[in-house]
């Protein structure tokens, strides 16, 4: 079977059918607060919904594609919806009256991160006022260029947040949007060489997969390629500047919760491993124990959904600046030098980054733990030249290896499965009863720490 069409998505159709959805959202009876489930295929008719929801002031809660059916209700029932919206329903909302639209989003969309104890929690940062959305917009736009000359190539599905961001902010700035479909590295290359675009994002591993094709179309046409969600090992650095260009491959560091850093191709090659310095409105600044802590605007406050202690745990007091809301953690490890160049110096054992996607070692191991001959499990994750990280879990009990597997796809998404099992006598823990999974990951030849 043959490829669908590559889908190009102008800022005049969308704005219409950003209008459509949204009043087929009013008509539903939703209204400004609201949230709306997205359990869409990703695509055209998917970052409408997302952008006219928003300019209404409805929150699209967004859950990954690859989840079962019952990890995705877990997430539906916790963020009660007023509607959830499959592919069907959105074709139904594309029928409604247009509505008016305010000129930029008014919220930000909801995403679910897990964190150590594994249970879900959903990023909110309700509805904002005209002058925080204002300056929610100007700072996107400010920071990567967007204007109407832009065609952005999608690379990753609209249930990522930074692909909301990038295609939502170069549609609202009346550029166009390419969209080849789930990432496959020719049609990707294809899509460059008969679509020019202006603009991409991709995670290190969609760099590694375009490279690895070998003969590529000329690259010459970006102005900005921009990369996130994992370690880039210095080599594809290198390879991504000569082949898009020096001015042209940005980084970032952010997370779920927000944005943190950017850093241009020039400072990278002046201090390769930063991830630059902090954005426009933000100051970094790391604890004595090597905590990262970001302060930021109004506009970028958030809570977790339902979880005040949560919340409570994850901000600290405001900075003298009176435009700030405070400073918060996710909880990596890093410095900030005296320049206030940001590095990594270490990656967070309770998170794995494969391809770009977060997953949860505690929500693996929760799901691991009730398998047949598992007496102890824990999940940790290894450098890898594909994915950034690969999801390995150490197995203590009579368990059958090969069964494990079975069970794992039963229960949990294909991004969140082992890719290898190993049997162990025991875990390893601290003195004070914290388990080591830095250690496991060094105990299996690989160096769980960033640079």
């Amino acid at each position: 079977m043959s490829a669908p069409p590559v889908e190009i998505l102008h800022a005049s159709d969308a704005e219409d059918r950003q209008r459509r959805i949204a009043g087929g959202l009013h008509s539903a009876g939703l209204v400004a607060g609201d949230r709306v489930a997205l359990t869409t295929t990703s695509g055209s008719d998917m970052i409408c919904a997302i952008l006219g929801a928003l300019r209404v002031g409805i929150v699209p809660v967004m859950t990954h594609a690859g989840l079962l059916p019952a990890e995705r209700a877990v997430l539906v029932a916790d963020a009660q919806p007023a509607m959830v919206v499959d592919d069907a329903a959105l074709v139904a909302l594309l029928t409604g009256s247009p509505a008016e639209l305010a000129p930029w989003p008014l919220a930000r969309p909801m995403h679910y991160t897990s964190g150590t104890t594994g249970t879900p929690k959903g990023v909110f940062s309700g509805v904002l006022d005209e002058h925080e959305a204002a300056a929610l917009w100007d700072e996107e736009v400010q920071q990567w260029g967007f204007d109407a000359g832009d065609h952005h190539l999608v690379c990753s599905p609209f249930h990522h947040s930074v692909s909301i961001r990038f295609a939502g902010s170069t549609l609202l700035s009346g550029g166009s949007v390419i969209l080849p479909g789930p990432f496959d590295a020719a049609r990707v290359a294809s899509a460059i060489a008969t679509e020019s675009p202006t603009t991409t994002f991709m995670v290190p591993a969609h760099m590694q997969r375009l490279f690895a094709l070998g003969s590529l179309p000329d690259l010459g046409g970006f102005r900005l390629v921009a990369h996130a969600g994992s370690r880039c090992p210095e080599a594809l650095k290198r390879t991504a500047l000569d082949a898009f260009g020096h001015d042209v491959v940005w980084e970032f560091y952010g997370s779920t919760e927000g944005q943190f850093t950017a850093c241009s191709p020039a400072d990278w090659m002046e201090r390769p491993g930063t991830v630059g310095r902090a954005r426009t409105g933000r100051e970094m600044t790391a604890d004595a124990d090597g905590t990262l802590w970001c302060s930021v605007p109004r506009w970028a406050r958030f809570r977790y959904w339902r979880d005040p202690q949560r919340t409570a745990a994850a901000w600290r007091q405001a900075t003298a600046d009176p435009g700030a809301f405070g400073a918060f953690t996710v909880g990596d490890l890093g410095r900030v030098d005296e320049h206030g160049y940001v590095w990594l110096d270490g990656r967070r054992d309770d998170l794995i980054i494969t391809g770009g996607v977060n997953v949860y070692p505690a929500e693996v191991e929760k799901a691991l733990a009730d398998a047949p001959g598992v007496d102890d499990v824990a999940v940790f994750g290894v450098d890898d030249d594909q994915w950034g990280q690969a999801v390995y879990a150490a197995v203590v009990g009579p368990a059958d290896l090969s069964e494990l597997t079975v069970w794992a796809r039963q229960h949990l998404a294909g991004h969140k499965r082992p890719k290898r099992y190993v049997r162990v006598d025991s875990l390893p823990h601290t003195a004070t009863g914290k388990l080591q999974r830095n250690a496991l990951a060094a105990e299996f030849g690989v160096d769980h720490d960033g640079p």
